[in-house]
């Protein structure tokens, strides 16, 4: 049972009739006071309340409501109905406990699968007690190409199992090459959209002159090389799952552009003036702090809010080193089938790689081996096929001879530790970007910021 909570009968009647025709039970307050009564009465399932019930419009009776009905039962999700413009208040409301929000106007598609994902996710069963099993967890999802038994590894597959039924935004962070990418397949393979397109975006190679053609699409003669039409990634994307990684390098002005479409599910396309809707559910990646990102101003804060209804943190592979031999064997056995050699590795090889740091976590440890493979000739590994491939991997030194505090701007000392790393590396870019902790993508923009010819 859903209970509305609106000032105004027009509302209270509209939503009423728009959940009844969609199979939800309901029940309507005018005011705080009558609501809490309903909620001592009745089994509710989920608050749909507005934020002012007088002439007042500061929002402080809705958040006042909210307050209490986290305080009668705290488990109860609860979604704010708010002004486009009040959105700073929405995000005070999520702060305060409710599962979500939306603004008016809304659409009854949005509002109705913004209930479904609020009601979906109250219904995501709780991880069991005891232990988790690696056995158990494969019984019940389709965990292929993630390996690994470490406890807390189990209890982030758990938890992608558990929300993958429902059509929840993700927020997978993490250190780069720990993982995300497979952590937002297999969330896509095990919820209803699996039969859905999976579109992945790498958010740090589209400039922002790009952004709105590359995400939304354009229509010919919008701009002087749009030739033809040209779909969008969240046109690709509808009906399945699109996949946002590299979140924290989208600007300011793209992130406004971003959160439109994540609160409406609508936009339009460049050259054109038609409004399209799209049902897409929203997985994302970032391995840069967001928290931080707001308070240094850098990331919008109601964006933030959007993307992270449930936030995953896959670890550095460092802190599940036991993790190490099942992953050496599971990329040997891959590596065998496509060069046809029966690989293994010997346990002082094994005990070798669990002992190093892996700054470039598993996406490091996967090239080495396959390096290894390639350059050793042997088809059964010991430590030293392994050090000698470690060897060409980039070393910590590649990032020193920083320039000196206050030699100048943090622009000035980034330009100048690109322009360093690319003579160290003979103008590699692969190589001087990986030494920096870089994608390629997010280097190139770097270049181009810097007017750095490569």
């Amino acid at each position: 049972m859903i209970l509305i909570v609106d000032d105004d009968a027009s509302v209270r009647t509209s939503l009423a009739l728009l959940l009844k025709q969609n199979g939800y039970d309901t029940r309507s307050a005018a005011n705080p006071s009558e609501a809490l009564q309903l909620l001592d009465r009745h089994a509710i399932e989920l608050v749909v309340q507005d934020m002012n019930f007088s002439r007042k419009t500061t929002g402080e009776e809705g958040l006042a409501l909210l307050r209490s009905i986290k305080q009668k039962k705290p488990e109860l999700p609860v979604i704010l109905i708010t002004a486009w413009g009040s959105i700073e208040l929405a995000v005070k409301g999520v702060k305060a406990g409710a599962a979500d929000f939306v603004t008016k106007p809304w659409t009854n598609q949005q509002l109705l699968q913004t209930i479904q994902t609020a009601l979906g996710l109250s219904r995501v069963p709780k991880t069991k007690d005891g232990p988790l099993t690696r056995e158990e967890l494969d019984s019940r999802f389709d965990f292929r190409g993630l390996v690994g038994r470490d406890p807390k590894f189990l209890k982030v597959l758990d938890v992608v199992g558990r929300v993958a039924s429902t059509d929840a935004s993700v927020l997978i962070t993490g250190e780069t090459g720990a993982g995300k990418e497979l952590i937002a397949e297999a969330i896509h393979r095990n919820s209803p959209r699996r039969s859905g397109p999976f579109v992945k975006v790498n958010l740090g190679g589209i400039s922002s002159t790009l952004f709105e053609s590359e995400m939304f699409g354009h229509v010919r003669g919008a701009f002087t090389d749009a030739r033809q039409d040209r779909k969008g990634r969240f046109e690709v994307a509808d009906g399945g799952t699109i996949f946002l990684d590299e979140i924290g390098d989208l600007d300011l002005n793209s992130q406004v552009k971003m959160l439109r479409v994540l609160q409406d599910r609508s936009y339009e396309i460049l050259g054109s003036s038609a409004t399209r809707t799209v049902d897409v559910r929203v997985i994302s990646a970032t391995n840069r702090s967001l928290v931080e990102m707001v308070e240094k101003g850098e990331f919008r804060e109601d964006l933030l809010y959007r993307l992270n209804l449930i936030t995953i943190q896959v670890g550095a592979l460092r802190e599940r080193s036991q993790d190490i031999p099942l992953m050496a064997a599971h990329f040997l056995a891959n590596i065998g089938v496509v060069y046809r050699r029966r690989l293994s590795v010997s346990d002082h090889a094994l005990r070798w790689l669990q002992a190093q740091s892996w700054p470039g976590n598993v996406r490091q440890l996967k090239h080495v081996i396959e390096r290894t493979v390639l350059i050793s000739g042997h088809d059964h590994l010991e430590p030293a096929d392994f050090e000698t491939a470690l060897a060409m991997e980039p070393k910590d030194s590649a990032k020193e001879s920083l320039p000196q505090a206050g030699a100048g701007t943090m622009d000035e000392i980034e330009k100048a530790t690109i322009i360093r790393a690319l003579a160290r590396y003979s103008g590699n870019i692969t190589r001087a970007a990986e030494a920096l902790g870089m994608s390629r993508p997010a280097f190139y923009r770097r270049l181009e910021k810097y007017g750095i010819q490569s």
